[in-house]
Parts: structure tokens; C-alpha cells; sequence
């Protein structure tokens, strides 16, 4: 029986997870989505065109390939079925390569406004919501009141769907959210009777039949492991398990068939919204990067904070997620850099530390950085590691030697096009 691959990203999100995914999916026969929803933002760009996926896996601009939305994920009809209307409009056929779990959530209107009164109650101490309604959703799952997609097969899915509403009603008393409610609610049964159309299935079955007969799985992670519920820089995290043992939940595979676990990261840091964030540059060469790097967010439009990369943050989500490979994201975008630095340590009130505390939050954080020659080249019309500078691949062997994982994909650029797979690349 085949293993299930799993790619998820190492640092805070915004990793370059779509782009990898739809880059290795030919080496698949599905794609599946494990955790998050539409708070993830998968930017895909070939054909001198830019997709933006947030709830469908980014194997769906390939043909002969089956993508899955798993139990962990948590869904919003009306986004998924405009992110479909979209596809379709450019002659994907969705329908017939799109299945969901018959366990996933469903986040319904007052789950977005339950999740607007909680960022307005905190005041000064927002979390940097996306305002999706992801958190809400994923309490009513843990408090055993969510709605799931099956339940839309359910003769009396209205009464169920009633009590979750006088739930959340009673929640937000006398907050002002009749209007919203009123036209989310006309957009929301329209979604759900358009997803009536597409194939629910028992997914945990479903993986395991498919690995039974010898297809190939790869589930695919949103958001950063340093965004992970239980192993992030809580409480500025999502609400769900990004790393690796969020597939054995999200997908109902086993924790003995997961095999390769392809960690992603860019070769610097970004982090978007509130939360620590120890190497982040709040100058001229943090703004330097975001522009060379065009770091806005692809869900909420926000910028990315930049630093420079984090060693003991990048150990610690290798260790945890078990990573057996490592992809280096937008290396082009230090192109111009005399020097690269890379915190290898970090200083903690006089005491030096390598790997990443309990609580960064309330640390007094000096990040120690070590400097490193630049490149000075463009990469972006690199077509293989043979003719790279010797600075760039000083670079990546230095990284290598430190994360004790070998790198054996390489971007260069933002086309699916400028991605370079290294000699002992093991997908």
C-alpha cells in the first residue's frame, strides 16, 4: 500500500505551498486538503496568468488529477462557489475532479460575524483575524454544534441549521448584525444549493481504497506551522493543526502511511497580521524585500511583515512536522542583496538560545545573525542548479548543514516554470 506525501509550510503561511503543489501534482493521483479553508490564499501563476485558490487544493489545473477536501477543512459555501464560478469561467471542469469530505465543517453566516464581534471585543489585542469565520467554526466543531456537509444530505438540515443560528444569536445579544445576517443568509443557501451538485463522499474510505490500489496521495497544508493551534506563537495562531499529525485528523490517514513530508519556506520570513515575530525588519530593508517580493496578502490584501530567515523557528517546525525535504521559496527575491543575514541563534535576556522558547510573546528577543556573501545575480532565468552562482548554492549548503534536511526544490521565480529540482529530489 502507498504512503500519503504530505507538503505544508514551515514559518508563518504565505510559504509558497500552491505553487510546489501544483508543480509536483503530475507525480500524483490526489490532491488533498487537510485543515484550515478559505483563509489560505494559494497563488498559482503559468501562462503569464495568476490564480488565487483558498479553499480548493492547487491540483485543479491539472487534468487526471482527483482533488479532495478533507474532514479537517472547514468550508464557506459562498467562497468556495465563487472561487468555482471562476475556474469554470476559464473551462475547468471542477465538477469532475473536485470531491469533499462528507465531514467537513461548514461555516455559516453568523459564524463571519461572531468572528467580527470577537476582533472588535479585543480591542488593542486583535489576533489579525482574516474575518472568515474560521475560529467560530472550528469551536462549534470542538464543541460538538457544528453543522458538517452531510448534514445538506439530511431531510431536516433547515431545523439544524436554525439551532446553530439561534445559538450564535444568542451570543451576540444585542450586536448589530441583522442586516449582515439578512444578505449573508440569501448568498448562503444559493451556495449550498450549488454545491448540491458536487460528489460528497466518506473521505477517510476514500484515501484509504485509493492508497489500496496504488494511487498516489499528496495533502496539502495551509497556512505555517508557527501558525499551528498547540506549536505556534499562541495565541496569534489559526485555529486549526497545520502540521504533519493535522493530516492523520484532517484526512483519516494513519500515522504509519504518511510518507514524505515536504517542508516549505522561503528563503527569508514574512508574517501577516499581529503576533511575534523576532527577525522582522521595520525598515528600509524589510521594505526593500516586501516590494522585490511583492508581499501582500493573497486572502486579506495586507502587507507582509519581512525579516530575515529564523534558524531556531525553522529547526523547531522541521522537528516537529518530521520534514524529509525542504523547499526554498523566492530566492530571486534576494537577488540584489550584498549581504544575507540569518539568525542562527537568539538572545534572551544575556543567555544564548537555538531552538524556539515556549512564549515569544512576552520574551525580550534578540535575534543573533550571521552574514553571508550575496549573489548579486538574477536568478529568474536559472533553468538548473549547474549554473548557479557559487554564492546562491554557498547559501543553500550552508542551510543544509544547519537544518540537517536536504533542500531539493528551488524557486526562482513566481511561474511553476522557474522551480528547479536538485539531483536528490525525492519525489
Amino acid at each position: 500500500m502507498n504512503k500519503v506525501d504530505v507538503l505544508l509550510g514551515l514559518q508563518w503561511g504565505d510559504e509558497g505551498k500552491g505553487k510546489i503543489v501544483d508543480v509536483v501534482t503530475p507525480k500524483y493521483d490526489i490532491i488533498a486538503r487537510f485543515q484550515g479553508g478559505p483563509n489560505a490564499g494559494h497563488t498559482l501563476i503559468f501562462d503569464d496568468k495568476k490564480y488565487v485558490l483558498h479553499t480548493i487544493p492547487s491540483g485543479i489545473f491539472r487534468d487526471e488529477t482527483i482533488n479532495l477536501i478533507g474532514n479537517g477543512v472547514v468550508i464557506d459555501p459562498i467562497i468556495i462557489k465563487e472561487e468555482i464560478d471562476k475556474l469554470e469561467a476559464i473551462g475547468i471542469d471542477v465538477a469532475s475532479k473536485l470531491i469533499i469530505s462528507k465531514k467537513a465543517h461548514l461555516i455559516v453566516p453568523t459564524h463571519k460575524i461572531l468572528d467580527k464581534y470577537s476582533e472588535e471585543q479585543k480591542g488593542i489585542n486583535k489576533i489579525g483575524s482574516t474575518l472568515k469565520g474560521i475560529g467560530p467554526t472550528y469551536m462549534d466543531k470542538t464543541g460538538r454544534n457544528g453543522l458538517r456537509m452531510g448534514d445538506s444530505l439530511s431531510v431536516n438540515f433547515k431545523e439544524k441549521y436554525d439551532a446553530l443560528q439561534e445559538k450564535h444569536k444568542a451570543i451576540l445579544g444585542d450586536y448589530d448584525h441583522a442586516d449582515l445576517l439578512t444578505e449573508l443568509e440569501v448568498k448562503w443557501f444559493e451556495a449550498m444549493e450549488f454545491m448540491s451538485k458536487f460528489t460528497l463522499i466518506d473521505s477517510e474510505h476514500y484515501i484509504h481504497n485509493a492508497m489500496a490500489k496504488g494511487q498516489t496521495v499528496l495533502a496539502e497544508g495551509a497556512q505555517g506551522t508557527m501558525l499551528d493551534v498547540d506549536f505556534g506563537t499562541y495565541p496569534f495562531v489559526t485555529s486549526s493543526n497545520t502540521v504533519t499529525a493535522g493530516t492523520c485528523t484532517g484526512l483519516g490517514v494513519a500515522p504509519n502511511r504518511i510518507g514524505e513530508v515536504i517542508g516549505i519556506f522561503k528563503a527569508y520570513c514574512t508574517r501577516v497580521g499581529s503576533g511575534p515575530f523576532p527577525t522582522e525588519l521595520d525598515n528600509a530593508v524589510g521594505e526593500n524585500i516586501r516590494q522585490i517580493g511583492h508581499e501582500f496578502g493573497a486572502t486579506t490584501g495586507r502587507d507582509r511583515r519581512c525579516g530575515w530567515i529564523d534558524l531556531p523557528a525553522l529547526k523547531y517546525a522541521i522537528m516537529i512536522n518530521g520534514a524529509t525535504q525542504l523547499s526554498m521559496m523566492k530566492a530571486d527575491v534576494l537577488d540584489t542583496f550584498e549581504e544575507i543575514e540569518v539568525c542562527t541563534h537568539y538572545d534572551i535576556d544575556g543567555k544564548m538560545y537555538d531552538y524556539f522558547p515556549y512564549d515569544i510573546n512576552s520574551l525580550n528577543i534578540k535575534p543573533v545573525y550571521k552574514k553571508i556573501k550575496g549573489w548579486k545575480t538574477d536568478l529568474t532565468g536559472l533553468t538548473d542548479m549547474d549554473n548557479a552562482p557559487k554564492e546562491f548554492m554557498d547559501y543553500i549548503t550552508y542551510l543544509e548543514g544547519e537544518l540537517n534536511v536536504p533542500i531539493t526544490i528551488v524557486s526562482v521565480g513566481p511561474d511553476r516554470k522557474q522551480t528547479l529540482m536538485r539531483e536528490n529530489v525525492m519525489v
